[in-house]
């Protein structure tokens, strides 16, 4: 696993992007245990219902990338975001380094609308992480050299693992899963062309 050194405040420094985004998370995610909050309204009205999007509610293809449905569904979302996120967002910089994670959340979300259910409902980032470990399957497909070797020789049984992992769970969104894989292993390879033109 990558390590990180930083203290809290150079790391929202060297990676704004990823701290945002694990902040947008964490923050969403505690505000469900404050008593006031209408818990049960809010995942109603954001979560990924499929039957609601088929009516209309096009947000739920963004909202459920940001929301957990527990502590360890949460924290493993987060973690993974935090731990393997920053060598992608300094190798493709803030704007296409968003993209490339919303993008993918996006896509996991409109191939679970089109491929599950309208009864189905799913919520979690996951679609959006399996989008970076497909921009590292990307790079390591074609231009390894992007990163140091000792991250190389991680990436690559972090991103099989993860994979493997999908068809293991109980409970997991595999249409998302893999969406979210394909989609930023094409947006990875699409990178890679440009950052070897530079």
């Amino acid at each position: 696993m990558f390590q990180h050194n930083e203290r809290m405040m150079d790391f929202i420094r060297l990676y704004p992007c990823v701290s945002a985004l694990a902040g947008i998370q964490a923050l969403i995610y505690f505000a469900t245990w404050m008593p006031f909050f209408p818990t049960v309204s809010f995942y109603q009205y954001f979560s990924g219902t499929n039957v609601a999007i088929a009516n209309g509610e096009w947000w739920r293809f963004i909202s459920p990338i940001f929301i957990h449905g527990g502590f360890s569904h949460f924290f493993f979302n987060t973690l993974s975001l935090i731990l393997f996120a920053p060598p992608l967002e300094l190798l493709l910089k803030k704007i296409k380094f968003l993209l490339l994670y919303l993008l993918s959340g996006i896509f996991a979300n409109a191939a679970t609308f089109l491929l599950m259910p309208l009864s189905y409902t799913h919520i979690g980032s996951s679609g959006a992480i399996f989008g970076l470990f497909g921009a590292f399957a990307a790079f390591l497909a074609i231009k390894p050299s992007l990163f140091a070797e000792n991250h190389q020789k991680i990436i690559f049984p972090v991103v099989l693992i993860a994979l493997l992992m999908t068809f293991v769970q109980t409970d997991v969104n595999i249409v998302s899963h893999l969406t979210g894989f394909a989609c930023g292993f094409l947006i990875g390879s699409l990178y890679r062309i440009k950052l070897s033109s530079d």
